[in-house]
């Protein structure tokens, strides 16, 4: 799993550009499959074929990144945020311009403190005063290298170890959902199961749920689950209030998120998840949360309804360059899923 992770969270995938990740996912997926295809939107949809319930289990691809909408004379890119980016986070990091020549390394910059006003400087930087910079002499020399508007970017970080089985590194939103995903079809390989899996790497989820709601669409599954990331409430600025999740303690399923606004998860799906889970005793925690929502969001309002949840891996600082999860969660979400697609017949 920590290979796994490493190889997708190192990969470059911002939302509407998935193909590397999509990719990945095809070559990892492919053995443990019947049957494989990518629908009109970009999504990636794997089949194992089975006799009883129809699940679909549905990762996000893409990460947060930028965009570029305009290059001035001397040369800067200019970025539109495509996600939810808080912007003092964007503020000095390095980034990959993903030109059509190629990626090529920048920076975002922005006016130094040294002149700034002292109101300024009390106040967090915007992403409407930063710009990229790639070394360019001008606006030709940035044309030269491939740089157009709406060239993709995204954040330049690599996986790095922490104490204790953690890893920091970027889009752990949700390239932990993809490997979770990858892992649990490589469990059910040489296992005997009644169901049909639809194993989904979804697009655009950061910016709408979008590839969540066309491929629901198309499935038309009996139950899903969304497999993704989501707020811990065990490090400082956060208090248990906010959130009861602890990093290391085991997927958390979602019971509802966005205070009910996202999803209120099916029952069922939730008796048979944590049923699943204490016969097994595998690790759970369970979420109620009042922020954002996953593709469940969708996926559960599609058609006459699919009954739904959300296995999510707590994840520090998501939305971040250096999120942080332990990777005994990754597996504690890939065992349930594996032991809950063995019993669905036992529960539908």
């Amino acid at each position: 799993m920590e290979e796994l992770i490493t190889k997708l969270s190192n990969a470059h995938g911002i939302s509407g550009s998935e193909g590397n990740i999509r990719a990945i996912m095809e070559d990892e997926l492919r053995p443990y499959v019947d049957e494989m295809r990518v629908d009109r939107m970009g999504n990636l949809i794997a089949v194992r074929k089975g006799e009883g319930p129809s699940i679909m289990l549905a990762a996000h691809m893409d990460e947060i990144g930028l965009m570029v909408k305009y290059i001035d004379d001397k040369g800067f890119l200019r970025f539109v945020k495509i996600g939810g980016w808080y912007d003092p986070t964007l503020h000095s990091q390095r980034v990959i311009v993903h030109t059509q020549n190629g990626p090529i390394s920048g920076v975002i910059g922005s006016k130094p403190p040294h002149v700034m006003k002292d109101e300024d400087r009390k106040k967090p930087p915007k992403a409407d005063d930063m710009f990229i910079d790639v070394g360019a002499r001008d606006r030709e020399d940035a044309t030269k290298m491939g740089i157009i508007i709406g060239t993709p970017v995204s954040m330049d970080r690599e996986v790095k170890k922490l104490a204790n089985g953690r890893i920091t590194g970027k889009a752990f939103d949700n390239r932990a959902g993809c490997a979770i995903l990858i892992d649990a079809m490589k469990q059910l390989k040489e296992m005997n199961i009644k169901a049909t899996v639809y194993a989904v790497g979804t697009v655009q989820e950061e910016v709408g749920l979008k590839g969540a709601r066309t491929s629901a669409f198309g499935l038309n599954p009996d139950l899903a689950i969304a497999i993704d990331t989501t707020i811990p409430g065990d490090h400082p600025g956060i208090d248990s209030k906010d959130s009861v999740l602890g990093i290391g303690k085991g997927g958390a399923i979602t019971i509802a998120d966005a205070a009910g606004r996202g999803i209120i998860s099916a029952p069922q799906v939730i008796r048979w998840l944590v049923a699943t889970a204490e016969k097994n005793d595998i690790a759970y925690q369970t979420d109620v949360g009042d922020g954002g929502t996953t593709d469940a969001t969708a996926i559960h309002l599609t058609r006459e309804g699919i009954p739904s949840t959300v296995l999510s891996v707590a994840t520090r600082y998501i939305h971040s360059p250096v999120e942080v999860l332990d990777l005994a969660d990754l597996k504690s979400c890939s065992d349930l899923i594996t032991k809950a697609v063995l019993s669905v017949n036992d529960y539908f």
